[in-house]
């Protein structure tokens, strides 16, 4: 059987850490060596690219924004995802290239078709098998984060959040094969059965 790959994605204070971990720990259970990486990061140019991202104060365009996200997620494929698939491990990641789609296509106004693009260059035409959506309210999730911590992204006001938040729903519907949406307000064993239940389907 082919190696499969995950990604879960969703906005910040989902739980993407907690069930990324749960759904490793279970495809071990079955059997399955797995690798988890989280996107931005996961190698050493990609903790470069992520602390510019995500904790430096000088202004990025939201262009410059999404292109330093793809040159992580391209170096994160060729060094860590692509080898682990072909060792015949299974791959979990902490967001992928819907993330872009979304933060920066919905939430910042750039052409999501033209980020599908780029970013199929960034990954070296590679995707999920599937992508699960933790679907959340923005102003639980903003409950959930840490307040003294916010990142660049996260100290984006409310009405950009709601935008990346209809972007994953929006893109979900567009493309219902391969990104399934999970209730992440439900606890987090209730939410981990529903992503196992979308999970065996592409097993």
């Amino acid at each position: 059987m082919r190696p499969p790959f995950f990604s879960l994605d969703g906005l910040d204070g989902a739980g993407k850490s907690t069930q990324c971990r749960l759904l490793a720990d279970w495809l071990r259970q079955k059997g399955w060596m797995v690798v988890t990486c989280s996107d931005p990061g996961g190698t050493q140019l990609g903790a470069v690219l992520r602390d510019l991202l995500l904790h430096q104060q000088f202004p990025l365009s939201v262009n410059t924004e999404a292109l330093l996200f793809m040159a992580s997620r391209a170096q994160l494929t060729a060094e860590v995802i692509r080898p682990a698939l072909e060792a015949q491990q299974a791959v979990v990641s902490d967001r992928f290239l819907l993330a872009n789609i979304a933060y920066q296509g919905y939430g910042g106004g750039l052409d999501p078709d033209l980020l599908w693009q780029v970013g199929m260059l960034s990954s070296d035409g590679l995707l999920p098998d599937l992508t699960i959506v933790l679907d959340i309210p923005v102003d639980v999730a903003m409950s959930r984060r840490h307040p003294t911590r916010p990142d660049r992204l996260e100290s984006r006001d409310r009405d950009y959040h709601e935008r990346v938040r209809n972007g994953f729903l929006a893109e979900a519907r567009r493309r219902p094969d391969s990104i399934r949406v999970v209730d992440a307000r439900l606890d987090p064993a209730t939410v981990h059965s529903y992503i196992i239940e979308e999970v065996e389907k592409i097993l």
